[in-house]
C-alpha cells in the first residue's frame, strides 16, 4: 500500500468502495511503480477511468511534470483524434465513433504500443 500521508488515509474511506475498488486501486498503485508515465498516458488516451489514475498518482507521489506531460499528450491525442475523424469523414465518422468510441481507442492504443514494441526489440 502507498504511503499517500494524512490526506490520503481519511480520505481512503471515501473513495475504497464507493468511487473504485481496493483491487482497481491497487492494480493502478502497482502499474505506477512499473512505469507511470505510460499508465498515465494509457488512462488519458483510452477509456480506463481517468479519475483512479489521478487520485492514485497523487498518493503514490509521482512527478507532477510526469501527470501532466502524460495526460496532456493522451487527452490531446484522444481529441483531435476524434476532430480530425470527423473533419475529414463527416457526420457519418461522427455516429460511429459515438458508437464505437471505446473499442477505437483501445485498438489504436494497442496498435500503437505495439508499433513502440516492434521498433524497440525488432529493428
Amino acid at each position: 500500500m502507498p504511503s499517500g500521508g494524512g490526506v490520503w488515509e481519511v480520505a481512503d474511506g471515501i473513495f475504497i468502495g464507493h468511487v473504485f475498488s481496493r483491487e482497481v486501486f491497487d492494480k493502478v498503485v502497482q502499474a505506477y511503480n512499473d512505469n507511470a508515465f505510460i499508465t498515465v498516458l494509457t488512462a488519458a488516451f483510452t477509456p480506463i477511468p481517468y479519475k483512479v489514475i489521478t487520485i492514485a498518482a497523487g498518493v503514490t507521489k509521482i512527478s507532477f511534470l510526469t501527470l501532466v506531460i502524460a495526460s496532456v499528450i493522451g487527452r490531446s491525442s484522444r481529441f483531435f483524434l476524434v476532430a480530425g475523424l470527423i473533419s475529414y469523414f463527416g457526420s457519418v465518422m461522427k455516429e460511429k465513433i459515438e458508437k464505437y468510441f471505446d473499442w477505437l481507442a483501445l485498438a489504436f492504443f494497442a496498435l500503437l504500443i505495439a508499433g513502440f514494441l516492434l521498433v524497440k526489440y525488432i529493428m
